[in-house]
């Protein structure tokens, strides 16, 4: 790997205006001050005719292994050296320049953060990074690099694996993503409900056997020199005779793809193998499922599978699962079992989040330590009332009702128990809007916030990627069916405590607003 490939990877990949601040903190001696920063999201992802009601969180664990391992180069120090303003000037001073080579990783940085693979809500923290003030400032950028991307993967992945209703999902997206983002893409999807990828690399990575069938260009190819579709099924079939799924719309589906298949499905068959199914990948692909079913039926092979691909979200995949339910007995299908055989590959859209590309995820200054040892609360104030941070030391506590379903994230002081009175206050983070919500109707609760980095090192046991997705499944199942909802969900409460929105107010209040 080349010099330039490593520094990418670096503590230099942070936005040129962290380190100028960071030389400001130094000059005045807060450098090493410590600081508390607030990660969380503003908004749902809103994909123009479909809306997201909540996000799952993705990232956190290849973020933990870059803070374990970066720290500032020999080269990184020349290069800022060699940075000049547009008068000449050298843009660091070398005292600053001799601080960061001193100061430059991440070991007095503590995060703790909503485990990852959970469901999060808009306004609630994920995560709270404190630490000395300049490194945790030249932080923001890869934090949210590296955290709001998969984020906005694993919630798209979340509501595709909900529309697929038990159906498998291939993630297809490797040729259509970000460059190497399409790793952490791809690994947030299988973290937010794809079975399984076909990017090799990442496939190994995880623990997944990579899954994949073939291209048009090799029926092509085989065409190109003198042979034909079935040439090409079959020396696919001999090579693959356990696991033969075979693409049926290079040419044409039910006047020869489907056909074709079926005969070398009965040669594997009388060979004493089973093929694995078709893939369609392009037209109306319900009523090609439909016809391609019937024919394959009639054939014997009404186990085979269904792959299907080409565009899909998790709106194409609702409307395909509606019209095979309602046409299956049409064509003499059971709906439940044709519903049953069908295996969705999805690219593009999932690892683009087609329609809405990125997630508001935002890094904000709450608190800082002053010259007593005290915390001090900070806020910025914004004409858009929507940017207003929640200040200070908190809690962030999920509570459930009484049929076991998440009812709201409550924000609270970190020192304040909400529960403890007959009835809580809670109040929304920036509207003159508040409920009183009854404590005998709280069946549950739990604190989302968790040490995950520390001195160094991850703290949060490094669960496997199984580990992720039951966490993803155990909090959707305990997520009222509106707020999952594709279309115009119902929104999810997340609010502050009294004690919280006072201080909110208080801060306001304070600096003339």
């Amino acid at each position: 790997m080349s010099d330039t490939t490593d520094r990418l990877g670096g503590l230099l990949a942070t936005d040129q205006y962290h380190l100028a601040m960071a030389q400001v903190y130094w000059k005045e001696g807060l450098a090493d001050r410590n600081a508390q920063f607030d990660y969380f999201f503003r908004s749902y992802p809103d994909y123009g005719s479909h809306q997201a009601g909540y996000c799952v969180t993705a990232g956190l664990g290849w973020l933990l292994d870059w803070m374990e391992s970066v720290h500032i180069e020999y080269e990184d120090i020349e290069l800022l050296a060699g940075q000049e303003t547009t008068s000449g000037r050298k843009r660091f001073d070398q005292g600053f320049l001799g601080w960061l080579a001193g100061n430059g990783d991440l070991s007095g940085i503590r995060v703790d953060a909503v485990a990852e693979g959970r469901v999060v809500h808009a306004n609630a923290p994920i995560a709270t990074i404190r630490g000395p003030l300049a490194m945790a400032q030249i932080l923001e950028t890869p934090f949210l690099n590296k955290l709001n991307y998969p984020t906005l993967i694993a919630t798209k992945a979340a509501r595709v694996e909900d529309a697929a209703r038990g159906a498998t999902v291939l993630e297809f997206g490797m040729r259509r993503g970000p460059h190497t983002g399409v790793h952490a893409g791809g690994r947030a999807a299988l973290i937010g409900g794809a079975d399984f990828t076909s990017n090799v690399a990442l496939s190994h990575a995880v623990g997944l056997d990579p899954k994949g069938t073939h291209a048009h260009s090799m029926v092509q190819a085989f065409i190109a020199l003198g042979g034909s579709e079935l040439d090409a099924f079959r020396k696919f079939a001999e090579l693959y005779p356990d696991e033969c799924i075979l693409l049926v719309d290079t040419i044409d589906v039910m006047g020869s793809g489907v056909p074709n298949a079926i005969t070398v499905f009965e040669e594997l068959r009388s060979s004493g193998h089973e093929a694995a199914g078709i893939r369609i990948d392009s037209g109306d692909l319900a009523y090609m499922t439909l016809q391609a079913a019937a024919a394959l039926d009639e054939a014997g092979f009404e186990e085979t599978t269904i792959v299907l691909s080409s565009d899909l979200d998790e709106l194409v995949i609702w409307q395909i699962l509606s019209q095979l339910e309602s046409d299956a007995p049409r064509y003499g299908l059971d709906p439940g079992a044709l519903v049953r055989r069908v295996t969705f590959g999805v690219g593009t859209r999932l690892i683009t989040s087609h329609g809405d590309p990125a997630l508001g995820g935002v890094y904000k200054l709450v608190a800082i330590e002053s010259d007593t040892g005290r915390w001090e609360p900070a806020i910025k104030i914004s004409e858009s009332i929507e940017k207003m941070a929640v200040p200070g030391e908190k809690r962030v506590l999920r509570v459930y009702d009484h049929r076991g379903l998440a009812n709201a994230d409550i924000i609270a002081l970190s020192d304040e128990d909400p529960l403890s009175d007959d009835r809580v206050e809670l109040y929304h983070p920036h509207r003159d809007r508040h409920r009183v919500l009854q404590t005998v109707d709280i069946a549950d609760s739990e604190d989302l916030l968790s040490p995950v980095f520390e001195e160094g090192r991850r703290r949060d046991g490094e669960p496997e990627l199984a580990e992720l997705r039951k966490r993803r499944r155990t909090d959707l199942e305990r997520l009222d069916s509106g707020v999952r909802r594709l279309v115009n969900p119902h929104i999810y409460h997340v609010s502050l405590t009294k004690k919280m929105k006072d201080l909110q107010l208080e801060l306001v209040a304070e600096l003339g607003h």
